[in-house]
Formats: structure tokens, C-alpha cells, sequence
């Protein structure tokens, strides 16, 4: 029994697998078959939808990248300068810019929240407790109302001296300076008068400053009266007036303190280096003194090709010294190169014109021509077919191209020889520089010089013009050795002025003087005298010093 049962119930199973099977797939074609539900149909247009917007977007988005390169709106501005391409990606640029500038972001500053509570309150106590400056219109502070044990003054009081600094302006007047300053009518007469007899009060040199004391009113509403004043009328002379007597109630009264001045000049050497000027500046020279000294040696020397970083340079200047320890630097006296320790260049100022001279006294010595108008050389000096008579003949100057009215300068020192019409040279200017040597200027539209008169190196003679046998505006310039036309071109003009007799020997003496000046002498401070001792103001050292002397006296009698 048992085995029939089991073998029935494995038929039983066996049977029921493939029937499942079946029945799974029947279902399912059922369901492919059946038609969709709403919800299907709903979410199957969805797809569809989504998918052909985002295939359009693709197709929309490629057409749009296509017309912009067909378009071209940004091609490289460096090629095809000018053209309608180059022009179309101009605008591109300047569109986007303005773009850029429209959007700029703005930077104001972003608000917080304070890190204390505010209220009317705190504020208020807080400005309480401020200290800002009563110049610039401050009201913080506490402030507390008078009492009634409080008595209100008639007048506010006044200081009883006020001192100030009053500075000569220029253009200004002595005695106006102090009337500004507040002084009585009275009180600027005396000062001026005192002041006059000191010194001129023309040589007062602006900028000076006036140290004034005045005193306490006499009565309300008129002027203070001066109680003392001082100044620096020189660099060797301090004035003070004050009011004579013990009290201080006595007349105006000057008093004149002349101050020890060292006269010694100041001289400085050093390596020239690779720049002169900076060498100089190193050293300590004053960039006023260093540019005078180069204006001297450009007119003696070529700085650049003659003045090697191995020389030294050697400069002297007026300078003064005073006991007060004030210094002041006056100007140049001596300029000078040196190679290898000899002098190369020596050059001392001298004479009231303040000029110039070498060692062996020859003047001031000037290189070269200074170009008579600011033009280039049109036609040089030689054979040429003339432009207007039509056959060649010699051109005895220079033609040099400028326009109608430009300044024409003497190429160097000397006197006007003859100054008017000239032939085919229309109107011309001749002027005699000495030792045979004279230059011409013609075709001139018209002269600023006359016959006779003394003219120097680069001052205006005249103008540009077409006068004469000319073909347009432009400068004919010759020069002539002897009587002779030569070309200018092959003549370095100089200017010398030669030192004879005693005034040579003056100059040589004064020249050995300034070489033996040590370098850096006035550099040092004046000794003091014993009379230019400070006077003790307080009583311990009155009697400090009365010890020490009594000391010295001592030590004197037991010797």
C-alpha cells in the first residue's frame, strides 16, 4: 500500500510542472496581447514626447552651431586688417566688453550686524567716553551744567605772553611782516628803525624767520606791546631787541650777536666710476654744485669720451661755517679731472663775470658750432648746377631746410659786421668772431640784429625767409678764414678769452691757494672759544662751575 501511494503522488507532481509552464506562458501572451491601460498609454506618450523634444534640442542645437560658423563672429583680429571679416569681429569684441562693463559686479560693502547692542543709549554713553580733536569740530566729552555755586566771568583771561614765528615772504616788507604778525603802529617803527641800523632792510632775504614775544594787553581791545624779538639777519649776524630794565618796562632796545664764520672752501675728490654724476652725489656734493660742474667741463671737454671711470674728479665750493654749527654751500669755485694722478682738466672761476679759465689762463673754451637753425642740411658746400640761373658753379656754404619764420642763432660769439640786402643773398647777416673768422646768414625773412652790435653764441639774429636768389624758404649759411669762403663744416668754433700781466699772476696765486685746500676740511666743526660757552641756567650747575674753578685757582697758587 505504502508503494502504490508514493508512486501515485510522484505522478501526481510529475504532472503538475509542465501544466504551470503552460499556463505562465499563456498568460503572458495574453498580456502582450491585451490591449494597454490607460496608465500605460499615459506614460508611453511621456517617453515619446521627451524623446523627440530632446532629438530637436540636438538637431536645433547643431543647425545654431552651424549658421555661427558659417557667420564667423570671432576671427583672429590680426589677420585681414580692414576687411568686413576683421571689422564683424571688432564689433564681436567691443559688444562683448560693453557686456563685460554692464555686469561688472558691484563692491559695496556688505552690512553686519555690530558686535555690540546699539540703542540711543549706548551710543550716546560711548560718545561720552571719546576724546577726538576740537580742530576738527569734535562735541564728544560729558558735559555738565554750571551749579549755583558756580559764578559766571565778565571776560574770558587772556595769556599773558604769546610767543610766534613770523617768516619774511617774498616780495615782501620788513615792517608789514610784523604788522600782520600783530605788533602796534609804535612798536613796528621802533623795530624797523632798529633793525636799519643794524643793516640795509633790503638785504633781508625772504624766507627769513623772526622769532616774536608779545606781552599782555594794557587794556581791553588794544594792541599787545612787543616784548622781544629776534632774527637772523646774516649768516654772521643775530639781532635781538627786547625792552630795557630789570622789569621789562624800559624802551626797545638792539642788541647785536656776531657769529664766528670759517671762510674755508670745501673741496671733494673721488673715483669717477661709471657715472660721474652719481659718484659726485655719493660723495656728498650738492646736486646744484654737481650740475654747475658739469655744465663747466661740457664746454671744455667731451664728458663721454674723455673722462674714464679710473679719474677722479676734484671739486671745490665756496662754503661757509658758523660757531652755531649752521652750514651753507655757496658756488663752484674750482672743477677739475685728474688721470693718474696729474691734473688732465683744471678750471677756476674767476673775474666779477664769474667765467671759466684753464690752469695756463686761457677762458672758458666752448666745442663746436652750435647749428644756426634746427633744420637738416639740404645742399653742402662744392660745385652745383644752380636751381635758378641754371649752370654750375661753386656753393660756398651750407643750405639748411627750415620753414618760413624759424629763429636763426649766431653759431658762436662775435660782432655784426654788416646787416642788411645783399645781392642774390637777399637779406643777410655778417658777423665777425675775431682772428679772421666770420659767418654769413642769408635768404632771412627779416633781422633781429643791427650793424655793430655784440651778439653771442646762440642768440637770435634773425628768421627764415626767401629773399635773394632763392627757390624757397631755407637758411644759406658760409663762413670765411681771411676773406676766403671755406666749408663750415670742417671748422670747430671756440671761445677764448686769454688772462695777461697781473691779473695772470693773481690768477695763478689764487688757483695755488684753492689745490691746497684739504679734502674735506670744512667738513669738521669750529672749536669753540672760551667765550662762546654756554652760560649755565640752572643754580646746581652755577655751582658746579664756581667748585671747578676754585679748584683750578688751587692748583694754580700750589704750582
Amino acid at each position: 500500500m505504502r508503494g502504490q501511494t508514493s508512486d501515485a503522488r510522484a505522478r501526481a507532481e510529475g504532472g503538475t510542472a509542465p501544466d504551470a509552464d503552460r499556463i505562465g506562458g499563456y498568460l503572458r501572451e495574453a498580456a502582450r496581447s491585451a490591449p494597454p491601460s490607460a496608465q500605460e498609454v499615459v506614460r508611453r506618450r511621456v517617453v515619446t514626447r521627451m524623446r523627440g523634444f530632446g532629438d530637436r534640442y540636438d538637431e536645433w542645437k547643431l543647425a545654431v552651431g552651424q549658421w555661427f560658423d558659417r557667420l564667423d563672429l570671432a576671427p583672429d583680429l590680426a589677420e585681414n586688417i580692414g576687411s568686413r571679416r576683421w571689422f564683424r569681429g571688432l564689433g564681436t569684441m567691443i559688444a562683448l566688453g560693453a557686456a563685460a562693463f554692464a555686469f561688472w559686479p558691484d563692491f559695496t560693502p556688505l552690512e553686519a550686524r555690530a558686535s555690540m547692542p546699539e540703542s540711543p543709549a549706548i551710543r550716546k554713553e560711548m560718545r561720552s567716553r571719546m576724546i577726538m580733536p576740537l580742530a576738527l569740530g569734535a562735541d564728544s566729552g560729558r558735559r555738565m551744567a554750571p551749579g549755583a555755586r558756580v559764578i559766571p566771568l565778565e571776560r574770558a583771561p587772556e595769556r599773558p605772553r604769546i610767543e610766534l614765528i613770523a617768516t619774511l615772504a617774498p616780495g615782501d616788507s620788513f615792517a608789514g611782516m610784523l604788522r600782520r604778525a600783530g605788533l602796534a603802529g609804535g612798536d613796528v617803527s621802533r623795530v624797523a628803525a632798529l633793525v636799519g641800523e643794524a643793516m640795509p632792510l633790503g638785504e633781508l632775504k625772504p624766507g627769513t624767520q623772526v622769532d616774536i614775544v608779545l606781552g599782555r594787553r594794557p587794556a581791553p581791545g588794544e594792541p599787545r606791546p612787543l616784548d622781544a624779538l629776534s632774527l637772523r639777519a646774516r649768516f654772521d649776524l643775530e639781532l635781538e631787541i627786547a625792552r630795557a630794565g630789570e622789569d621789562g618796562a624800559g624802551p626797545l632796545a638792539l642788541k647785536r650777536n656776531f657769529i664766528r664764520v670759517d671762510d674755508t672752501p670745501l673741496r671733494v675728490r673721488g673715483k669717477v666710476g661709471p657715472s660721474l654724476y652719481r659718484s659726485m652725489r655719493a660723495a656728498g656734493v650738492p646736486a646744484s654744485a654737481v650740475q654747475e660742474y658739469l655744465r663747466a667741463l661740457d664746454n671744455q671737454i667731451d664728458l663721454d669720451r674723455e673722462v674714464h671711470a679710473s679719474d677722479e674728479f676734484d671739486i671745490i665750493l665756496a662754503y661757509r661755517r658758523a660757531a652755531t654749527g649752521d652750514r651753507q654751500a655757496g658756488q663752484l669755485l674750482y672743477a677739475g679731472i685728474d688721470r693718474g694722478g696729474q691734473p688732465k682738466t683744471q678750471l677756476m672761476r674767476w673775474g666779477k663775470e664769474g667765467q671759466f679759465y684753464e690752469a695756463s689762463g686761457v677762458g672758458e673754451q666752448r666745442r663746436g658750432l652750435v647749428q644756426p637753425v634746427p633744420g637738416p642740411i639740404s645742399s653742402r658746400y662744392g660745385m652745383r648746377r644752380h636751381p635758378i640761373l641754371g649752370y654750375r658753379r661753386m656753393h660756398s656754404g651750407l643750405d639748411f631746410r627750415a620753414r618760413h619764420g624759424t629763429p636763426i642763432v649766431a653759431v658762436t660769439d662775435g660782432r655784426v659786421r654788416s646787416a642788411g640786402r645783399a645781392g642774390g643773398c637777399g637779406i643777410a647777416v655778417r658777423i665777425d668772431h675775431g682772428e679772421g673768422l666770420s659767418t654769413r646768414y642769408c635768404h632771412m625773412s627779416r633781422m633781429a640784429v643791427g650793424r655793430g652790435q655784440r651778439v653771442e653764441r646762440g642768440q637770435i639774429i634773425g628768421y627764415v625767409g626767401s629773399t635773394g636768389l632763392s627757390t624757397g624758404p631755407h637758411l644759406h649759411y658760409e663762413m670765411y678764414r681771411g676773406g676766403r669762403s671755406i666749408n663750415p663744416e670742417s671748422v670747430s668754433f671756440v671761445t677764448r678769452a686769454q688772462l695777461t700781466g697781473t691779473e695772470l699772476i693773481d690768477f695763478r696765486r689764487r688757483l695755488i691757494e684753492l689745490k691746497q685746500v684739504e679734502v674735506g676740511a670744512a667738513l669738521a666743526d669750529l672749536e669753540p672759544l672760551p667765550s662762546e660757552g654756554d652760560e649755565p641756567t640752572r643754580e646746581i650747575e652755577k655751582i658746579d662751575l664756581a667748585r671747578r674753578s676754585d679748584d683750578a685757582d688751587g692748583r694754580t697758587r700750589m704750582n
